[in-house]
């Protein structure tokens, strides 16, 4: 039985910010305990007491928005992850459950236990620096700079698989092989294929994607410049700049649960990928 409940919208749809002023009352009028995202203070009328994403330890979290702001909220909220409730107010919104129409049924199916949890992968990145935060959809590496080439070194499990020079390289998750992996000519994965993907972007060799078993350790070395830039579900980024700058990508003791009512992967990708552009 959900007790507490976390508030995240996006910032620049009033009526993203409308429907979240209004969802925190209903919520709070089912006895919740209600937290909304610091960053939202000012721009809603709400009495729901405000805390950061990542000390947003709440028993399920509702984002209004799109697959932005999931993924912004996923990288941030303490782990392991409490479900989420994703309501569309997106372009795409592929990874959204509800339309804002259907808000507070949702809302209402939750408090009832009356819905599924789709669970998915997560990859944990490590650089000389450190540990970075886990990622959703995908992992991405450039030189930072637009239409200059990066040169790496790709192992699979400390064995040297191949070389690359792109603008860049992808790891993406099953769940994020619809996303940016798709758009630079990576293939989707379904859900249940244990793997994810390592996809070039503009590659002046002759490479194409790769699908690798999730249990694979790969690592990425800068052979020339002597800088990569990290990163992480388009949020978090960081600049390695060490004498070989190195990245390694495992599959994560974490994961992302989605709380679901009926539409499976492929309604999705029919329904929303596949058919439906700018809006």
């Amino acid at each position: 039985m959900f007790k507490s409940v976390g508030l995240v919208a996006r910032f620049d749809k009033k009526p993203a910010l409308r429907l979240a002023e209004s969802l925190s009352d209903y919520l709070k009028s089912k006895n919740l305990e209600v937290f909304i995202e610091d960053s939202l203070c000012g721009k809603v009328n709400t009495k729901a007491k405000p805390v950061s994403l990542k000390n947003m330890k709440t028993d399920f979290i509702v984002t209004i928005g799109g697959d932005g702001t999931i993924l912004r909220t996923c990288v941030a909220i303490p782990k392991p992850e409490p479900p989420i409730l994703a309501i569309n107010m997106g372009v795409r919104g592929f990874l959204t459950e509800a339309e804002p129409k259907d808000a507070y049924k949702a809302v209402d199916r939750c408090l009832k236990d009356d819905f599924l949890i789709e669970k998915c992968c997560k990859l944990a990145a490590s650089t000389d620096e450190g540990a970075i935060p886990d990622a959703l959809n995908d992992v991405v590496v450039s030189t930072g700079e637009p239409s200059k080439i990066l040169y790496t070194q790709i192992f699979k499990d400390n064995e040297p698989i191949l070389r690359c020079q792109a603008d860049g390289l992808i790891v993406a998750t099953q769940t994020g092989s619809t996303g940016y992996s798709l758009s630079a000519g990576g293939p989707v994965l379904d859900l249940d294929v244990d793997a994810f993907v390592l996809t070039p972007i503009c590659s002046l060799t002759v490479f194409r994607s790769i699908v690798l078993p999730a249990d694979s350790r790969i690592t990425i070395k800068a052979i020339r410049p002597k800088k990569m830039l990290v990163l992480i579900d388009g949020y978090h980024h960081q600049l390695l700049t060490t004498e070989t700058p190195t990245l390694t990508v495992t599959r994560s003791k974490n994961m992302t649960s989605f709380i679901r009512f009926k539409d499976t992967f492929y309604d999705r990708l029919r329904n929303r990928l596949l058919f439906k552009g700018m809006g």
